[in-house]
């Protein structure tokens, strides 16, 4: 089977994610769950084929020097994917991520509709998508980035590791840079796109002091700046993106982080009921009570507060999100209380969804 077949037989099993590693089988991740999809093992001859397959010379130095390359592959007639190749125990590994790259698949972000025009509609600002990996946070960015395209006349500028939406201008100019193809680093990107007359930038992630410091500057001269960072929550993501400062610049950072923020949302992918996976989200605005906390580390985690009672500003916690979906019969009990933040909390509202149930049968 050629290896492009292959991928389109995994594809279209509903896949996320495709391992190749020598001795073992073709492996994919559905669901959540990894499983065998071919009963042959991997051989070392196949795995370097595909570096001659995937990789141009840039790349193949890279994987020479470093013993891995991250790199994006596009099949005609089925889509991209994100691919890390690497070397372990003397042969090449690949791993696969697939990007849904149309229209359709950036309907599936679970996100509000009026949170997804909220940041649309910002001129100027910060908004943190945060997750672990593999949390669907590049979709949500690349919906939000897709209003703007359909409803503004802006000129966007992204800066990716690798490009995964292909977006095409529609209303607004879009610009995508790929990290070691067009630009070094995020940070010197970052600071080459404030002389593209940019209104929207997209950093794909913040992973250092520079492009932390850039992405504030950005924000703060006028220009609306979307990012990811690994983080699990709202107060953690305030937190971790504060810590990538030297401490004699933190006091400042955060000041700036305040004045910047018009929102966060934190998500995860949770196994749903039957089959497939759903994001519970947890959304942070920067009102001014938000923001007047963000300046304040003591009261920062007053933030957890501020989610529980602030659904009428379009905020929610993870854990009321989970209860909804829990209500809604879309997850289980079990995955709802492990993915909480607070179990117990969690634990509460379940039972009173369940009271509810059982007064509705009755």
């Amino acid at each position: 089977m050629h290896f492009n077949e292959l991928l389109q037989r995994i594809v279209e099993q509903g896949a996320s994610d495709v391992h190749l590693h020598v001795g073992l089988p073709a492996m994919a991740r559905v669901s959540g769950r990894l499983a065998p999809v071919t009963e042959a093992k991997i051989s070392p001859r196949f795995t370097e084929a595909l570096v001659d397959l995937m990789c141009d010379a840039r790349q193949r130095a890279v994987l020479e020097e470093k013993h891995q390359v991250d790199l994006a592959y596009s099949v005609a007639g089925l889509g991209r994917f994100r691919v890390n190749l690497f070397r372990q125990r003397g042969s090449v590994s690949a791993v696969l991520r697939v990007i849904n790259a149309d229209d359709e698949a950036l309907k599936v972000v679970n996100l509000p509709q009026e949170t997804i025009e909220f940041f649309r509609d910002q001129e100027k600002g910060l908004v943190l998508v945060t997750g672990p990996t593999g949390s669907g946070k590049s979709t949500t960015l690349a919906r939000i980035v897709d209003e703007i395209n359909k409803t503004h006349a802006r000129m966007i500028v992204t800066v990716e590791d690798p490009i995964e939406f292909l977006h095409r201008s529609k209303r607004s100019i879009v610009v995508q840079r790929e990290l070691g193809v067009d630009a070094p680093s995020f940070s010197e990107a970052l600071t080459a796109a404030m002389r593209q007359d940019p209104d929207v930038i997209l950093i794909g992630e913040i992973r250092d002091h520079a492009t932390a410091a850039a992405a504030l500057s950005a924000a703060q001269t006028g220009h609306l700046v979307f990012s990811t960072l690994h983080t699990q929550d709202s107060v953690r993501t305030i937190n971790r993106m504060i810590e990538l400062f030297p401490p004699h610049e933190r006091e400042t950072a955060r000041v700036l982080f305040a004045e910047s923020l018009v929102g966060i949302v934190s998500q995860r992918l949770l196994p749903r009921k039957g089959k497939g996976r759903v994001a519970a989200t947890e959304i942070l605005k920067g009102t001014l009570r938000v923001k007047d906390l963000v300046r304040d580390e003591e009261r920062t985690p007053e933030l957890y507060d501020v989610l529980r009672e602030a659904r009428l500003d379009g905020m929610r916690s993870f854990d009321d999100h989970l209860a909804e979906l829990y209500a809604e019969g879309i997850i289980d009990y079990d995955t709802g209380y492990h993915a909480a933040t607070s179990s117990q909390a969690f634990k509460m509202a379940a039972t009173q969804v369940d009271v509810l149930r059982q007064t509705q049968a009755g």
